[in-house]
């Protein structure tokens, strides 16, 4: 299990959980999905010129295809990168998902599996002493519900 804890800037904090990094993804893309902002893509001018619906390229498209040439796969990734900037150089799907989960966040743990999530909830500071007690609470509890940590208390 991957375990998610987000510390918004008002309001309590919240832990959810993924089955896998697949599963992660997916409800990354649920939660942090803006109209007119990309988590990931990967395009190439010509595609980009095609979606477009345009008979001929606007200045973007011809800069991107002069600087890059038409069929050379481009990357976006908004919350990695600057919002619509492309680059040639390959961006993880992982990483651009990480990214945009935390972004609007003040802090924001994933844990990849139960056992850092056990280590964390005693030796990370995010969840120590009065700043950490809501987000400790959160994750704790989450850990009780998976039957991760037993409720001892």
């Amino acid at each position: 299990m991957i375990h998610v804890v987000e510390v918004p800037w008002e309001g309590r904090p919240q832990a959810w959980f993924a089955f896998d990094e697949d599963d992660l993804i997916g409800k990354i893309q649920t939660r942090r999905i803006v109209a007119g902002r990309q988590i990931h893509m990967i395009a190439t001018a010509r595609e980009l010129l095609a979606a477009s619906g345009a008979d001929s390229p606007p200045d973007w498209i011809a800069d991107l295809a002069a600087q890059h040439d038409w069929d050379t796969p481009l990357y976006r990734a908004d919350a990695l990168l600057e919002p619509g900037h492309y680059q040639r150089e390959p961006v993880s799907l992982l990483h651009a998902h990480l990214a945009a989960l935390a972004a609007p966040l003040q802090r924001c743990r994933v844990h990849p599996n139960d056992e850092s999530a056990l280590e964390a909830l005693h030796g990370d500071p995010v969840y120590q002493g009065r700043e950490g007690f809501y987000a400790h609470m959160a994750l704790r509890e989450q850990l009780i519900a998976l039957e991760v940590l037993a409720d001892d208390l």
